[in-house]
């Protein structure tokens, strides 16, 4: 188990206006057994621009799945931007990668699977696939219990992930017990289910998640070890101490 102390004072040491910066480990579970791992780190590259990464490793049976997401976006004002995202993929089957650029300025989407900008009506509301990960934190952070965000795949269709929260609860993770806010994605049919748990004690951190399809777990992702890699001021009660 692993959780450095100043995870602990994440809600009162935070630098005014930064996000966390942190390094966190999941292991990957499908009916309870131990299939593989992922890391999420969550780095600041300079005054209001960060980069989010995720790479897992799968092994199941004949399967192998490999793959690293990363996503640069900028942040401000509870505001998460996205600039560009990329996947590289390998394992059973074909491999893939691809990259998308969101151009703030001209107003377009690029990708690395066509010449031209994507065929899509622009909105400044844009996520990528892992950038609306780290907005679902702001929104939990101010007390909302619903969002929604409009995602671009590489070929320019829109999809809208629905969310909204379910209540509070606490689970048991190999980091230990954790309160968290469980979070539901609402689909348009009960075929499919995901749910997500943040813990307010971790600045909001995701711990858990959960996905299925009718009602059969396809995987989860517990939370094994959380380290804040960037220096946080301690409050004034904890210095005096």
């Amino acid at each position: 188990m692993l959780l450095c102390a100043g995870t602990l004072l994440l809600p009162t040491s935070l630098i005014a206006g930064d996000l966390t910066q942190y390094e966190a480990s999941y292991d990957v579970l499908r009916k309870g057994e131990n299939h593989g791992k992922a890391i999420r780190t969550l780095k600041k590259l300079d005054d209001d621009t960060y980069e989010v990464t995720y790479h897992s490793d799968i092994e199941w049976m004949i399967f192998s799945d490999s793959r690293k997401e990363t996503s640069r976006f900028i942040y401000g004002n509870t505001k998460i931007t996205p600039l560009n995202y990329t996947m590289e993929r390998k394992g059973t089957g074909p491999d893939k990668d691809y990259a998308i650029e969101f151009d703030n300025e001209k107003k377009i989407v690029n990708s690395s699977q066509s010449k031209y900008p994507l065929d899509c009506e622009w909105t400044d509301e844009f996520q990528d696939s892992l950038s609306y990960q780290v907005q679902v934190r702001e929104e939990l952070k101010m007390g909302k219990t619903s969002f929604s965000y409009p995602l671009i795949d590489k070929k320019g269709n829109r999809r809208d992930y629905n969310f909204e929260v379910v209540g509070k609860e606490t689970i048991s993770l190999p980091i230990g017990n954790i309160e968290a806010i469980k979070v539901k994605r609402l689909y348009d049919n009960d075929k499919r289910q995901a749910l997500a748990w943040f813990a307010p004690e971790m600045d909001y951190m995701l711990v858990r998640m959960w996905k299925g399809e009718k009602g059969v777990e396809q995987f989860e992702v517990q939370l094994k070890s959380f380290t804040v890699t960037s220096p946080v001021a301690l409050p004034e009660e904890v210095k005096a101490k």
